[in-house]
C-alpha cells in the first residue's frame, strides 16, 4: 500500500542525485548555481530514463560529520530539492549524511518530499565518523510536532560501518520496524556499490514481512534479475553513472538500460519464461 501512494509501479526504482560539494564542504567549489545545475541535469537524466523516484544525497561533502550538518547544508539541500521537484513528476527523497535525519525531516516538510532517508535509525554502529546512535526517538517525535506525513525510509546493518549492537539481521529488522516505527527498510552491501548478499535479502525479505523492503546498493543491470525478486524496489547510483564511476556524473542512456532491464523483467510476457525456467533448474 505505502509503495503505491508514493510511487507508480509495483517494484519502483529510485535515482540517486550525488550533490557536488555544498558550502562548507572542504571541497566546496564556490558556485551554488554549480551544484543546481549538475543537479538538474542529473534529475532530467533520471525522470527521461524512467526512474520511479529520485533520492537527493550531499554525497561529496565527505568526510560527514555523524551529527548535525551545517545550516548553509540545510539551505542549499532545500534549493536544490524544491527546484527538482520543479521540474519533474517522480517523488523525491532526501538523505542528509552521514546521518541528519532531523535536517532532512525538515528539509522535506518544508518542500513537500515525501520520503526521507535515515542511515542509522536503531541501534549503535561504528562507522568511518565513529560511534553512531540511532535517532528513531528524536526523529518520531519531530515528525509528530512537524506535523508533516514524510515517509521513513531505514537502513538496517547500513554499510561503510559495524554494528556494536544487535548484529542479527532479522531482530535488527523487526527492533526497526516495531521499535523504531520505520516505513521502510532499506539493505546494503558492505560498501557503495556492493550489493547484498542473496541469504541477507532473503532473510531480510521474511523479516519485513508486510514493511516495504528496497536494495540499497550494488544493483546492476546484470544481477537485478537475481536480486529484485526479493525485493519491492531498489535504490540506484553507482551504475547509472558514465562508466559505472561513482565520482561521474549520470548517464542517460545507461539509466534507460537499468530502467528497460527491470521493466523487462518485471512484465506480465517476462515472468511465463522466467517461470519456466525456473521449472527447468
Amino acid at each position: 500500500m505505502l509503495l503505491r501512494q508514493l510511487f507508480d509501479s509495483p517494484k519502483p526504482i529510485i535515482g540517486v542525485i550525488h550533490l557536488l560539494p555544498l558550502p562548507t564542504s572542504p571541497r566546496w567549489g564556490g558556485s551554488l548555481k554549480e551544484v543546481i545545475d549538475r543537479a538538474e541535469q542529473e534529475a532530467a537524466a533520471l525522470a527521461s530514463g524512467g526512474v520511479d523516484g529520485i533520492l537527493v544525497e550531499n554525497f561529496f561533502d565527505a568526510p560527514f560529520t555523524k551529527g548535525t550538518v551545517d545550516p548553509a547544508v540545510v539551505s542549499a539541500m532545500s534549493l536544490v530539492v524544491q527546484r527538482i521537484m520543479q521540474m519533474v513528476p517522480q517523488p523525491v527523497g532526501i538523505n542528509v549524511l552521514r546521518n541528519d535525519s532531523h535536517s532532512a525531516m525538515a528539509i522535506a516538510c518544508c518542500t513537500g518530499a515525501p520520503f526521507i532517508r535515515v542511515n542509522v535509525l536503531m541501534g549503535v554502529v561504528a562507522s568511518d565518523q565513529g560511534i553512531i546512535e540511532g535517532t528513531a526517538y528524536e526523529l518520531m517525535r519531530y515528525r509528530r510536532i512537524l506535523g508533516t506525513q514524510t515517509k521513513v525510509f531505514a537502513d538496517v546493518l547500513v554499510k561503510h560501518s559495524q554494528p556494536l549492537s544487535s548484529p542479527n539481521l532479522t531482530l535488527a529488522i523487526h527492533d526497526t520496524i516495531e521499535r523504531g516505527l520505520a516505513d521502510a527498510i532499506i539493505i546494503s552491501g558492505w560498501a557503495t556499490g556492493s550489493p547484498p548478499s542473496i541469504s541477507d535479502l532473503q532473510e531480510a525479505r521474511q523479516a519485513c514481512n508486510q514493511t516495504p523492503l528496497f536494495i540499497g546498493s550494488g544493483a546492476k543491470w546484470d544481477n537485478i534479475t537475481e536480486i529484485l525478486p526479493l525485493a519491492d524496489g531498489v535504490i540506484v547510483s553507482s551504475s547509472l553513472k558514465r562508466h559505472g564511476q561513482i565520482d561521474q556524473p549520470i548517464d542517460p542512456i545507461r539509466v534507460h538500460q537499468f530502467v528497460d532491464t527491470v521493466h523487462h523483467y518485471t512484465s506480465p510476457k517476462a515472468l511465463i519464461p522466467s517461470l519456466e525456467v525456473a521449472d527447468r533448474r
